[in-house]
């Protein structure tokens, strides 16, 4: 789906704002089509992804093919696992939670337990309800067989309060998640004003949850080993990966598996085009469509 579609409008958000705030659940995007644009990816001689999960512009729970595609990747890579990364919001609903049995890894997210920092920090439809949302992550533990990683993304001066931290503590006690991940931006986010958490900020929450260490921003996804040199498409693989969020050259390299220097030579000509947008944020340099 082309749309930015989700429960949510979270401010942080590194897709941009949400364009469809809804909680109606569609075949948004058919599993047939998906799992045919896979097929054809594992054809062409790839070597085998490291996860295939589902995300996309929104939440991929809305999407009632969600299921469907995780069984139809299982069987194109069996030895791959399926994840899902999603904002927990849909969790109160049986069939999503029963869905949802089919991934391998799950990842919700769940930044605050604080009534106003939710409405103010991810901006839920008004259906949504927190307390809900609480007691179906609880509800999907009992019956997941698989693996949780729960994700908190933090936000300078809107839930880093000691008040969430600890409401946060007692729940992830109670849940249990195989992992916890304290995050915070490392991109430019869907309103302006919004800041990342301080490095002391991310460490008390991690420490206070027992959170699995890591970099002090978001270090981007992709393969360890680059290309040694770029494919013939670059400017068009470029200008596809930026529409969808911001990322710096160095985060583009890492997720292409483009030598840096490749890429920033194509950035600078995309650029000076006005292919693509430059930013600054904090030191770093975002590139967006």
């Amino acid at each position: 789906m082309g749309a930015r579609i989700c429960t949510f409008d979270c401010l942080y958000c590194e897709a941009g704002a949400t364009e469809a705030l809804t909680t109606a659940r569609k075949p948004y995007v058919p599993a047939d089509r998906l799992l045919a644009e896979l097929a054809v990816w594992k054809a062409a001689g790839h070597a085998a992804p490291e996860a295939v999960t589902l995300g996309g512009l929104g939440e991929p729970c809305l999407n009632t093919e969600c299921e469907a595609i995780l069984r139809g990747a299982k069987a194109l890579f069996p030895a791959v696992p399926a994840a899902v990364l999603t904002n927990s919001s849909l969790l109160p609903d049986p069939d999503v939670r029963e869905a949802l049995f089919a991934a391998d890894i799950v990842l919700p997210s769940m930044d605050t337990l604080v009534e106003a920092e939710f409405s103010r920090l991810n901006r839920p439809h008004p259906d949504m309800r927190l307390a809900a949302i609480r007691q179906g992550l609880l509800d999907f533990r009992a019956g997941y067989a698989g693996r949780m990683f729960l994700e908190i993304l933090l936000v300078a001066g809107v839930n880093d309060t000691e008040e969430n931290l600890a409401l946060l503590r007692d729940f992830c006690r109670e849940l249990a998640p195989d992992r916890v991940d304290v995050t915070t931006m490392s991109r430019p986010g869907a309103y302006p004003g919004v800041r990342a958490v301080s490095p002391a900020v991310r460490a008390r929450f991690r420490e206070a949850l027992d959170a699995v260490p890591g970099p002090s921003v978001d270090s981007g996804h992709g393969p360890t080993a680059l290309l040694t040199r770029a494919p013939e498409n670059l400017d068009a693989v470029i200008l596809a990966s930026v529409k969808r969020r911001p990322q710096t050259a160095a985060g583009l390299a890492a997720g292409l598996g483009v030598p840096l220097a490749c890429l920033e030579q194509a950035l600078e000509t995309l650029a000076r085009t006005g292919a693509v947008r430059r930013e600054l944020l904090g030191h770093d340099i975002f590139y967006s469509g």
